[in-house]
């Protein structure tokens, strides 16, 4: 009787870990191309879905990518990862889902995803304060010289203080004008304007009559913005219309005086024409969260000048942000595996 009882038991037990092995085959399957990422976006995949993830810290080789995507549900993905048809080919037809811990999406090629039914997702919205945040400290940093005179005191060339040393040029009473006035060039601007700046104008492609008014902005046309500015801060997304718009002819147009800030993209500056603005002192200064490629080669001609400030890509780079970026991620592609609506998608 003892004998019969225990087999039941066995056999019980048995079909549970069948059961249990059977429910996680049958789970999603996520490939995450960054170990780096806040775990709580991760911990919310990990309970409906079988996820793997690339160990390294640092972007996935693409080789490794086109190995490990194959038979994944799901691809979880960051700004350093190319996502094209040879990735989408490499997956198989399950791939339903490319979610990006990011707001650019220049990454993947979305036309390529739409064809294959293949959703694709992002996080907009809530890094739009850090990144302003940030804008607003690089520019500060820039036209008050702060690394430029941090160095002296390393160095040896804080002798005494002098009555024109290091001085920087001030917002108040400047002309700041914003290439881009989206979420994150509203938040840029509403930042701005207890600095008490004379004028603050943007160019656009939409008119915002409505939000301009609350920082008492002006929109002009991009030359009136470039001859006006005493400062000039690149807020717009990575376009074909975009790409390289500031170049050596835009930079001719621009004040001797002007500080030139990008937390856009690279892209949108041709970086030749940049470092000949700065090296010949046509324009005053630069600051750059965002470079081409990225990271910079350390022999890059811009790293040799003393008036520009480069910072390696930390538009977002605040604790919670990055953390709820995490878990936008995560909820996008739950959303799309269970056919709802993603809580940001590319349309």
């Amino acid at each position: 009787m003892h004998k019969i009882k225990l087999r039941h038991i066995q056999q019980a037990r048995g079909l549970s870990q069948l059961l249990q092995k059977v429910s996680m085959s049958s789970q999603p399957n996520v490939y995450v191309t960054r170990p780096d990422v806040d775990d709580s976006g991760l911990e919310l995949l990990r309970k409906s879905c079988n996820v793997s993830t690339w160990s390294q810290p640092l972007p996935v080789p693409r080789d490794e990518l086109l190995r490990q995507v194959k038979g994944k549900d799901a691809l979880y993905c960051a700004l350093t990862d190319k996502i094209d048809a040879a990735v989408l080919d490499a997956a198989g037809t399950q791939l339903k889902c490319v979610a990006t811990i990011s707001v650019g999406f220049e990454h993947i090629d979305v036309e390529e995803c739409k064809k294959r039914g293949i959703r694709v997702g992002y996080t907009p919205d809530v890094l739009t304060d850090a990144t302003a945040e940030l804008t607003l400290a690089l520019l500060l940093a820039t036209n008050r010289r702060l690394f430029e005179a941090s160095k002296q005191v390393y160095n040896g060339g804080w002798k005494s203080w002098a009555p024109m040393w290091m001085c920087g040029q001030g917002l108040k009473n400047s002309r700041v004008g914003l290439y881009g006035f989206g979420r994150i060039g509203q938040e840029i601007a509403a930042r701005i304007v207890p600095f008490k700046p004379a004028q603050i104008t943007y160019t656009t492609r939409t008119a915002r009559p409505a939000e301009a008014a609350k920082v008492n902005a002006r929109r002009v046309d991009f030359d009136e913005m470039l001859c006006l500015s005493d400062f000039i801060v690149v807020c717009c997304s990575l376009t074909p219309d975009t790409k390289e718009v500031f170049n050596a002819s835009a930079f001719e147009k621009m004040k001797p005086n002007c500080i030139f800030i990008n937390t856009a993209r690279g892209g949108n500056v041709d970086q030749n024409a940049l470092y000949d603005a700065l090296h010949s002192k046509r324009i005053l200064a630069a600051g750059l969260d965002v470079t081409t490629p990225e990271p910079l080669p350390l022999d890059d001609p811009l790293l040799k000048l003393d008036n520009i400030v480069i910072l390696p890509h930390i538009g977002s780079a605040d604790i919670e942000t990055r953390k709820e970026m995490s878990r936008i991620t995560a909820r996008n592609i739950l959303a799309a595996l269970n056919g709802c609506q993603m809580e940001a998608e590319v349309m």
